[in-house]
């Protein structure tokens, strides 16, 4: 069986004053379906380049990116933006909420893209909701929400279209330590019992330990990938 994602010799660069700056540096990798991974390096490392490619949001310089046994790398925006709205879930550190709508019409946002009718719509963020510990905010804006909160309406906005992958950039880090462990818990409720692929990307070395898995990275390369023996799984 083909791995969930495979990197092979990916490389990245950007144009700075006159020469190519290389973030990433010949990057192989193998991701299989359901997994946990936690990717951690410092800032600068490349880890933010690497979810951005691996979230289909940007594209490699050099190399081979195979998503689901699909050469990903060469796709123009349309159907990068496709694949994105199929396969792909997303959670930022900064929520990504729309200020003035609610909840459920923030998490009903990837339906409109998709085309699916106002009632099924409605039907399938109440549910998500309700799955993340929210049925009693639906009609709540961010700004009657606490961090917590927000970042629950913007888990249930990934997972809404079942998506089977949900990436997660520094999701924790407007958070406190008590809502951090919540929000953790509840991406190892996802993984465990909805069997999605969670690749999330931190810099806490006790945030990435509710990873089955940890890749580091240092100056755009691999470091070290090793499976979490100290997972928390509470």
């Amino acid at each position: 069986m083909k791995p969930l994602i495979e990197l092979k010799n990916i490389h990245k660069s950007y144009p700075l004053d006159g020469f190519d700056l290389e973030i990433l540096k010949g990057i192989n990798l193998k991701i299989e379906n359901g997994e946990f991974v936690a990717i951690m390096g410092p800032s600068g490392s490349g880890k933010s380049t690497l979810m951005n490619i691996l979230g289909c949001l940007d594209t490699p310089s050099s190399g081979e990116y195979l998503l689901d046994g699909q050469n990903v790398e060469n796709l123009d925006s349309d159907k990068l933006a496709e694949i994105r709205n199929r396969k792909i879930g997303f959670v930022f550190q900064g929520f990504n909420l729309l200020s003035r709508t609610t909840a459920i019409e923030n998490v009903e946002l990837p339906m409109v893209y998709s085309g699916i009718n106002d009632a099924e719509r409605r039907k399938k963020s109440s549910e998500a909701l309700k799955s993340v510990g929210l049925g009693d905010r639906m009609y709540h804006q961010p700004n009657q929400l606490s961090g917590g909160q927000q970042q629950r309406v913007a888990i249930a906005r990934a997972i809404v279209n079942n998506a089977p992958i949900i990436f997660a950039d520094e999701p924790t880090g407007n958070l406190d330590t008590k809502m951090s462990v919540e929000i953790m818990q509840l991406f190892s409720k996802l993984n465990e019992e909805l069997k999605r692929t969670i690749i999330l990307v931190t810099h806490e070395e006790d945030i990435a330990l509710y990873a089955k898995r940890i890749i580091k990275i240092v100056d755009g390369e691999i470091q070290s990938d090793t499976i979490n023996k100290k997972r928390i799984t509470k």
